[in-house]
């Protein structure tokens, strides 16, 4: 986990993370990923979890607590998880994933929650292999506070 990342390491995770925002259809801005990371991070409201290989970043995963009212605790959201593509299906984001299990059972997090698109089978099944269930009963709502911004269905994040 990168507690208290310098700024080599901001940059570094930032070129990976702007990639995957790429990915989602925003346009690329290394810079400002920087900044958005270093200023989430450093206020504690963003984890970041990295995967290295031989000193370059592969793989990252981002966390956020969120209280958990009715059981006067708090869970932990998975926001983005991202393994870059020549490095996929070699066990990466599973790591990633154990990790990020391992440190929200430290930190005494109630339970670990994230969100994918419906046709990403890819994460699907890394999911459920890895013990996540949907959750039947529940659906996700989105009301957007920027009116030049598509709705969520059309937007993806």
């Amino acid at each position: 986990m990168l507690a208290a990342p310098t700024p080599i390491e901001i940059e570094q995770l930032a070129a990976i993370f702007d990639d995957y925002r790429v990915h989602y259809g925003e346009v690329a801005d290394a810079q400002q990923a920087a900044s958005w990371l270093a200023e989430n991070i450093g206020s504690g409201r963003l984890e970041a979890f990295v995967a290295e290989d031989v000193g370059e970043l592969v793989g990252f995963a981002t966390t956020t607590a969120v209280p958990a009212s009715l059981r006067l605790g708090r869970f932990w959201q998975i926001r983005d998880l991202f393994v870059v593509p020549g490095r996929r299906r070699l066990g990466v984001g599973r790591a990633l994933l154990d990790r990020v299990r391992a440190a929200a059972i430290s930190a005494g997090a109630t339970r670990l929650v994230l969100q994918t698109e419906v046709d990403n089978t890819p994460a699907l099944r890394l999911y459920a292999e890895s013990g996540y269930t949907t959750i039947d009963g529940y659906c996700t709502l989105s009301l957007s506070l920027q009116p030049d911004r598509p709705r969520y269905e059309e937007e993806i994040r």
